[in-house]
């Protein structure tokens, strides 16, 4: 059997992207897959191998996309010297990537790269996987460092509430519906978000090796 081409893979993982948005891990199956891509079972086998190989590089791909698109926000803000504002922007990135893709941003929060690691996923999809979150990580530490001038635990770890757990916390229900219509996040949510960032940014981080803060200039 033929391998199916590029931009037919391409379509494959653009279907496996809406299914496991809509349904979830849990409701992912080849039928549907080959049932909604037009392809056979057996094509979808001969391409990606096994199921677990097809829906992490389903996750990698849009993980990556994501990410470039975080990764430009930050440097355009950084570009012009405003660090606080790259960390805004950094969180802000689901709103924006969910404007852009709205599948992709829902697959993304509601289902995390740690789920689909196991042992019958092929080595170079759990590297690649492993080589975002380290690229992720990267990213947090530069944000750290363009703020307070430091990458210290408690700087990342503050850089991680404001461009993580907080987009998490706030996005969260509109992204992790099942829904495949463009997204609508209000310009209301956006701001409340930015607000709170900016807000976390403000109380100054504990003095390198003391409990008592130091005085923030930045934010």
């Amino acid at each position: 059997m033929a391998r199916p081409r590029t931009h037919d893979l391409d379509r494959v993982l653009d279907v496996a992207e809406e299914l496991v948005a809509r349904e979830g891990l849990e409701g992912f199956t080849v039928r549907r897959l080959s049932a909604a891509a037009g392809i056979s079972n057996g094509a979808v086998y001969h391409a990606f191998g096994s199921v677990p190989a097809l829906l992490g590089r389903t996750w990698l791909r849009a993980g990556d996309d994501f990410l470039e698109l975080q990764t430009a926000l930050v440097d355009a803000a950084l570009e012009g010297g405003d660090a606080v504002g790259a960390v805004v922007a950094a969180a802000d990135a689901p709103a924006a990537f969910a404007l852009r893709r709205p599948a992709g941003a829902r697959m993304l929060m509601s289902v995390r790269s740690d789920r689909l690691l196991g042992p019958q996923l092929p080595q170079e999809v759990a590297e690649a996987l492993l080589g975002l979150e380290r690229r992720l990580v990267a990213l947090l530490v530069r944000l750290a460092q363009a703020v307070w001038g430091r990458a210290d635990a408690a700087a990342v770890g503050v850089v991680t509430s404001c461009v993580v757990d907080l987009p998490t916390a706030l996005l969260g229900r509109e992204l992790a519906g099942p829904s495949l219509e463009p997204v609508e996040l209000s310009a209301d949510l956006r701001r409340r978000l930015e607000a709170a960032v900016r807000a976390v940014l403000t109380v100054p981080l504990p003095a390198v090796g003391t409990g008592r803060p130091e005085r923030n200039d930045h934010a």
